[in-house]
């Protein structure tokens, strides 16, 4: 239970900030491009309770930490009336890409205040370990909701992006295939909570880049990477 109870309280915080400035992003995007219908349902705030999804939210990321350290879910998404874009097809594009850019923004972000604390702050500051922790998986969390949410797979963001260049027949088979995304979601939820590695084509990645930016930012700082 301690174990849990630690878990819970290393990465709820990112969690939930990534989640929240995620839809809180496609919200103002929206708002910018002439739909305030997110902005009218009091969704263009940073407010958890505005956003949160109880089976995303609370018992998804409730499972992963208690059967694993990967705390990962969802938050409800915002509503978006794409015909009230000043112009369409840029809308479209730029709401959907959004959220999965203010991730890779808070992940950035993260990452630089990770080699503020290691260059500016004592290792025996009491809570040196606690804050490197949180931060390590802030920029974890939100580099694996950004390049999860590009995948082109209805009705995920990415795939509303691409949507945004076609037309027709072509439009119409492409965002029928959301039919099958939450059963293959829910099989790989089941398999991540597991610790089967179904989502190494978006951790690897993830890790690589969360690193390379965390040494990075240490070296500029004056550090050792």
């Amino acid at each position: 239970m301690n174990t849990i109870i630690l878990n819970i309280a290393q990465t709820l915080p990112g969690f939930l900030l990534a989640i929240v400035v995620h839809e809180a992003a496609h919200a103002w995007m929206a708002n910018k491009f002439g739909d305030n219908t997110a902005k009218n349902e009091g969704r263009l705030t940073l407010n958890p309770a505005a956003h949160y999804d109880m089976f995303g939210t609370v018992l998804i990321p409730l499972l992963g930490a208690m059967t694993s350290s990967m705390v990962i879910g969802w938050a409800r998404p915002v509503p978006i009336e794409p015909r009230k874009f000043k112009n369409y097809r840029s809308g479209v594009f730029w709401v959907s890409f959004a959220g999965p850019l203010s991730n890779l923004l808070l992940g950035t972000l993260s990452s630089f205040l990770i080699a503020v604390i290691v260059t500016q702050t004592s290792p025996t500051w009491e809570y040196y370990t606690i804050f490197i922790r949180m931060l390590s998986y802030s920029v974890f969390i939100n580099f694996i909701l950004a390049f999860f949410n590009l995948i082109p797979l209805p009705p995920l963001d990415g795939s509303k992006m691409v949507s945004s260049f076609l037309r027709g027949t072509t439009l119409y088979k492409y965002e029928s295939i959301a039919r099958y995304t939450p059963i293959i979601f829910i099989v790989v939820i089941l398999l991540s909570t597991q610790g089967l590695h179904v989502l190494g084509f978006i951790q690897t990645p993830a890790r690589i880049i969360s690193n390379w930016l965390m040494f990075g930012f240490i070296g500029l700082m004056g550090g050792v990477a």
